[in-house]
């Protein structure tokens, strides 16, 4: 009788001839799931491969951009600073130390460190304040879009629009025609700024210390003649001059503007279509003192009563001649970078306020509510809860502003004048006028491009952590 076992037919045959096999054949128990572990793992490590290959295809031309527009000038830069100005020496750290040495890069740094202290510091209080303040109108959308108009404004025309603002002339900037009306409402001007006397025609003297007359005497009239004064300048209630008739114990005259318009005139004399000066100060000196004093009326006519007999001389004051009040001369040396300053503020006060107002909006109420019901006023809310809660907020408003300032360069450059550019020089401005504003040295210039990056760098960083952090709560 055949006794083989039967592998065929026999149910469970297979499993024991694999057992009977041993373990060394890597066919024992277990062996299947192994093997289907690995044939799952491969398709998802290739679809993995295939996603990061195709990760980094997407990425390569912002990569290769990112480098041809940041990594290889940076580094360029870098090489560049360690020769001089033609690019064919060596000269090691030679421009970091020049830096050192030269007052104009000093004067740019410590500008450049006045900006980092007083631009973003009024930008995020401005901000603040009027992202509180906003909460508390019903027109706060408009208010806000009014505010933010200035940031869709390009640097270069802002800085045309304040170099306007800015002028001396208070025709033309608008900020001296304010100041100069102000200051005119409270301190009468000067009548006749540019008067000048006819010469040799009795008076003698300078605009500066005042024009006097020979001796005269009481009961006499005389005729002081002027010119200089453009006929826009007369004021619109002259009338025409006339001498008036003398007096006995008065010293009369007239003082007109000895200009005939058209053609015409005696000089030295009162003619018919010549107008008075009103308004003009007439003094009557004795022995070096003013003893009377008048005004002359709207034909230019004065008289000085009550004078005893003996010799006088008429004076015209040199306050009838001085310059007008000329308003703030903004662009001078002292006042430049403030003013530049200023017009920065204008351009980036709504981007700050915007910032500060989405943090404001996603406070919690409740605090705020339970500070009000505690019997907090709204000053201790402000100071104690809305400012410590926005923290977080301002400080990024803070570094991302002391980031943009460090590299400000458009307004400095329109709004400072030629003489006085060098005062209101910061880092980004000197580095272009060395590079290619005349100075012709790229290695100076990359120097403090170099100097620039290195500043920039560790705000940059700050802000990064501080996104990230935000991110991972």
């Amino acid at each position: 009788m055949d006794r083989r076992p039967d592998t065929t037919g026999r149910p469970g045959a297979a499993r024991d001839s694999d057992a009977a096999r041993g373990p060394g054949t890597g066919r024992g128990p277990g062996s299947g799931r192994r093997a289907a572990g690995r044939g799952a793992a491969d398709p998802r490590r290739r679809a993995l491969r295939r996603r990061r290959l195709l990760g980094a295809l997407f990425a390569l031309p912002a990569l290769l951009l990112l480098g041809a527009l940041v990594a290889y000038p940076v580094v360029f830069s870098v090489l560049r600073s360690l020769f001089d100005a033609t690019g064919d020496r060596f000269v090691g750290a030679d421009n970091y130390t020049e830096m050192v040495r030269d007052p104009a890069t000093l004067k740019a740094l410590r500008n450049s460190a006045v900006w980092v202290v007083v631009a973003p510091v009024l930008l995020t209080g401005l901000g603040l304040v009027l992202a509180v303040l906003t909460e508390r109108v019903r027109w706060a959308t408009a208010f806000k879009l009014v505010l933010f108009l200035p940031m869709a404004v390009s640097f270069l025309a802002a800085g045309i629009v304040f170099r306007l603002a800015y002028e001396q002339d208070p025709d033309r900037g608008v900020l001296n025609a304010v100041v100069v009306g102000v200051h005119d409402a409270f301190a009468e001007p000067s009548p006749y700024p540019t008067a000048r006397a006819r010469e040799g025609k009795g008076l003698t003297g300078t605009p500066a210390g005042g024009y006097a007359t020979g001796e005269v005497r009481p009961g006499s009239a005389v005729a002081l003649p002027f010119v200089g004064v453009a006929p826009g300048a007369v004021p619109g209630d002259a009338e025409r001059a006339r001498v008036p008739e003398s007096a006995p114990g008065a010293l009369s005259g007239t003082v007109y503007l000895d200009f005939t318009p058209g053609a015409g005139g005696r000089p030295g004399a009162v003619d018919a279509r010549e107008k008075g000066l009103p308004g003009m100060t007439v003094e009557a000196v004795r022995e070096g003192r003013a003893v009377a004093e008048t005004r002359t009326a709207a034909d230019g006519s004065f008289r000085l009563d009550g004078l005893a007999e003996g010799s006088y001389r008429l004076r015209v004051p040199a306050g009838n001649f001085a310059a007008g009040y000329g308003g703030v001369d903004w662009l001078g040396p002292s006042l430049v970078t403030p003013a530049v300053i200023g017009a920065y503020l204008w351009v980036w006060t709504g981007f700050s306020m915007v910032l500060i107002g989405a943090g404001l909006a996603a406070l919690p109420r409740d605090v705020l509510e339970a500070a009000r019901v505690d019997g907090a006023n709204e000053r201790q809310i402000f100071r104690r809860i809305t400012v410590p809660l926005l923290a977080p907020v301002l400080t990024v408003v803070f570094v991302t502003l002391v980031i943009n300032v460090m590299k400000v360069f458009d307004l400095v450059y329109v709004i400072a004048p030629g003489p006085v550019q060098e005062e209101a020089n910061v880092l980004a401005t000197r580095m272009w006028l060395v590079s290619f504003g005349g100075g012709n040295d790229q290695g100076l210039g990359s120097a403090l491009s170099v100097l620039l990056l290195l500043l920039v760098v560790p705000a940059m960083v700050f802000n990064i952590r501080r996104f990230r952090k935000g991110g991972s709560r």
